[in-house]
């Protein structure tokens, strides 16, 4: 097989003309003939051992002549397209013109779509700011706060009104214009004061009453509301509070420590949250300053991208996104029904991500070649045995799995990004120490009054029955 010309056609276009010799087609024949013989039944000889001299005469001696061809010219594009220099970005349009295919060989042309020409703008000393990496004391209490959460309970209040933040219990029935409608009523309903669950002005109206409180709350539908029959209707509920609930916080002490880590006390608690925080931080921030250098290479990457690029990452892209899925217990069409969305607005979507990672790869490839950048044997046996651990896989089914010319390729890339990276101009941002903002100190439930030296300050919560009707109506739309 051999690469008998190469003419540039159109952009990204290229005309091949490739021969198939004599001998190399003959075993091709020879081979389709073994594997079809068995199939055919010739008269005066056993199913399977016809000569195929015999065939040939009975069928014509181009009986085999597809097969044969069919075997041979994947390979054949192959290596012509590497003869020529080009590498082909689009197996899916392929022009296809067959000269001659006879005793004496093959010859045919392709046209087909190849990786474009790259011109590469500023590559060394491209400029990106490392964000600060040292952990705050700020950024420590948050993480803190994060804990306290976590170790929270929820408790009854009895000597206070409900506010914001709180969980209240109660009923609702709703009436517009005197009537009842559908969905506007519900009993023990569950509510956290400050949600926006339900439609602007209701929370707001049970803030400030007690438990055991009946009163009314008056709202207006919104204009653009779901139920067409309420859009814009003043509506009044009556409701009835049954209960407060507070999520009660722990103090923050050394047996608070305990409870939530390995540690002792408060102190070692932070300083290991401070370790964490510093090391999550380094890897944040050298992915945003990657993230700038690769955006300001790609934006001197000169080149007319084929759009079948682009489509093939996309089709990557939601491969991977699919398989993600499945490991969720979920499928590319479970998805797309509960986003009501379908597969061509999410290939829009995925659109941009692709075309910029399609210019970071054409990117780096240009500059592992300007730069000569070639992986070591050592380097390529390293990368094996590290795809065979991860995958929990035997080094030779790796191998058979991924052909070390397209390993190559991906290592080299890899040189090529930290060549970018060890050739850039990087500035460090100063750490910016904020003082924590004071937090009131973990409340008991009870707020100090006299009330709450009468009465225990909390009390477990009790369970609670389900709503005896789903409130859709008072909801807010969403």
């Amino acid at each position: 097989m051999s690469l008998k010309s190469s003419n540039k056609v159109d952009t990204n276009r290229y005309e091949l003309q490739i021969t198939i010799d004599a001998d190399l087609f003959e075993a091709a024949i020879n081979k389709a003939y073994r594997q079809n013989v068995k199939k055919m039944n010739v008269p005066g000889f056993r199913r399977g051992k016809a000569p195929r001299g015999i065939v040939e005469k009975l069928y014509g001696e181009n009986i085999f002549y597809e097969d044969a061809f069919n075997s041979l010219y994947p390979e054949a594009i192959d290596n012509a397209a590497e003869e020529a220099g080009v590498e082909i970005v689009d197996f899916k349009n392929v022009d296809f013109d067959l000269k001659s295919m006879d005793k004496n060989g093959v010859e045919f042309t392709v046209k087909v779509t190849v990786k474009p020409e790259v011109e590469l703008g500023a590559y060394k000393g491209l400029k990106a700011e490392k964000p600060a990496t040292e952990a705050t004391q700020e950024d420590i209490e948050h993480e803190i706060g994060h804990l306290r959460e976590r170790a929270s309970r929820m408790v009854t209040v009895q000597d206070r009104a409900a506010q914001d933040g709180d969980i209240v219990v109660f009923d609702f029935d709703g009436s517009v214009d005197g009537q009842p409608f559908e969905g506007g009523k519900a009993e023990s309903y569950s509510l956290k004061l400050g949600s926006g669950q339900f439609i602007p002005g209701f929370e707001e109206q049970i803030v400030g009453h007690h438990t055991d409180d009946e009163f009314d709350v008056n709202v207006t539908f919104p204009e653009d509301y779901h139920a067409e029959e309420l859009k814009g209707k003043a509506a009044v509920f009556k409701c009835k509070l049954h209960e407060i609930k507070m999520r009660e916080l722990p103090e923050v002490d050394d047996e608070f420590a305990k409870d939530v880590s390995e540690f002792d006390t408060v102190a070692e608690l932070k300083d290991d949250l401070k370790k964490k925080i510093t090391e999550r931080k380094e890897k944040e921030a050298d992915t945003a300053v990657e993230s700038q250098i690769i955006d300001e290479l790609v934006d001197g990457l000169k080149a007319e991208i084929p759009e079948a690029m682009i489509e093939a990452k996309i089709d990557d892209n939601i491969r991977d996104f699919d398989y993600t899925l499945q490991m969720q217990g979920l499928n590319l069409q479970q998805y797309m029904k509960y986003m009501q969305t379908d597969v061509s607005a999410l290939r829009e979507n995925y659109k941009p991500q692709a075309e910029k990672q399609v210019k970071m790869r054409l990117a780096l490839e240009k500059v592992a070649q300007v730069e000569n950048l070639v992986p070591t044997a050592e380097e390529i046996e390293a990368q094996y045995n590290e795809y065979a651990e991860n995958y929990k896989m035997k080094l030779e089914a790796v191998k058979a799995a991924i052909p070390e010319k397209d390993l190559v390729k991906d290592l080299k890339v890899k040189k090529a990004s930290e060549f970018v990276k060890e050739h850039a101009q990087i500035t460090f941002a100063a750490t910016e120490q904020k003082e924590p903002a004071k937090k009131p100190a973990a409340k008991k439930a009870a707020s100090g009054t006299k009330a709450a030296e009468k009465k225990p300050a909390a009390k477990k919560t009790p369970a609670k029955k389900p709503a005896t009707k789903k409130a859709e109506v008072a909801k807010k739309d969403e």
